[in-house]
């Protein structure tokens, strides 16, 4: 069997909206056309496989990766129940789950596989793949977002990806569903008139586009502590680190953005990385370098105090 890899990346919105009320906002609107510009690139690769980091599949106690092959239920958006709900009925691929999760293993990471009727898979995973797979013609996998996991643990989760997907054989095309900017308003708002949160979370995220445009994924994953100080990052920008850790950490990528409009406040953009011979940029910041998760180093915790006297 031939050595599988990744073929390319998306970074796509974690909101529900521009598929449950596309027409309700102009923005939302232009969202759901961009999908289809995406599909299309998608139907036109040569991929096998679509692997989802979603930050609105959130786990407490280490990673999960799905496994049930052919999850069928309905969610409802925990914050937009109004708007309706989705039904799904999806193809998972189980076989690169369970080796997705003898790699994280392997790598010193707590995983396991999920699989259960009624499982409820996370509404971003699931308006993604209605949007950019909508007749289940890839098989999909879908790993969670650990809400404590930092940089490092989150970058041997891309690395442990990378392992599967090489061990596999399959040509993937990975999928971070998040946000950008992450400040949702919270009072009732029109849709018509949605706007990013604040100018700082615009300025931002305008920024971390004009780099994902030039191709400059490392950079991006390099700024990403100080984007989500600075204007509340999904997740920390978790599903950058795991993007550039699956696809290799540097700038040797051609970005597209598709679009980029605001969902209830915050930043939603849909981009794509493809690899490509030719650097852009260069590494702006010096994080540390990963490969087996040993556990937090509890970089913030009080250290003793020293007596003087």
């Amino acid at each position: 069997m031939s050595e599988g890899k990744v073929i390319g990346a998306y970074l796509v919105p974690n909101q529900a909206l521009p598929v449950l009320a596309p027409e309700a906002s102009p923005g939302w609107q232009s969202l759901a056309h961009s999908y289809a510009q995406v599909r299309a690139e998608i139907e036109a690769s040569d991929a096998d496989l679509l692997l989802l980091f979603s930050t609105r599949w959130v786990s407490i106690i280490g990673h999960q990766m799905q496994a049930d092959p052919a999850p069928d239920y309905w969610v409802v958006d925990e914050d937009f129940h109004q708007f309706g709900s989705l039904h799904y009925q999806l193809k998972m691929d189980a076989e690169f789950a369970s080796l997705y999760q003898d790699c994280a293993r392997a790598r010193g990471l707590t995983a396991r596989t999920v699989a259960y009727p009624g499982f409820p898979i996370d509404v971003g995973s699931v308006a993604t793949l209605q949007m950019l797979n909508p007749e289940n013609r890839l098989p999909a996998g879908i790993v969670s977002c650990n809400m404590y996991s930092d940089r490092a643990e989150t970058l041997v989760l891309g690395k442990a990806a990378a392992d599967a997907i090489r061990q596999s054989g399959r040509k993937v095309l990975l999928l971070g569903v998040s946000a950008l900017s992450n400040r949702m308003f919270g009072h009732w708002i029109e849709p018509a008139s949605d706007r990013i949160h604040s100018l700082k979370d615009d300025e931002w995220n305008r920024k971390i586009l004009e780099l994902l445009g030039e191709g400059r994924l490392e950079d991006v994953s390099q700024l990403a502590r100080e984007f989500h100080r600075q204007a509340n990052g999904d997740s920390k920008l978790k599903a950058i680190w795991w993007m550039a850790a699956a696809m290799g950490q540097h700038n040797h990528y051609r970005g597209r953005v598709f679009d980029y409009q605001p969902v209830w406040g915050t930043g939603a953009a849909l981009v794509g990385l493809q690899p490509t011979a030719k650097a852009e940029g260069g590494l702006e910041y010096d994080e540390d370098e990963v490969d087996v998760f040993v556990g937090d180093r509890n970089v913030l915790a009080p250290q003793p105090s020293k007596n003087h006297e």
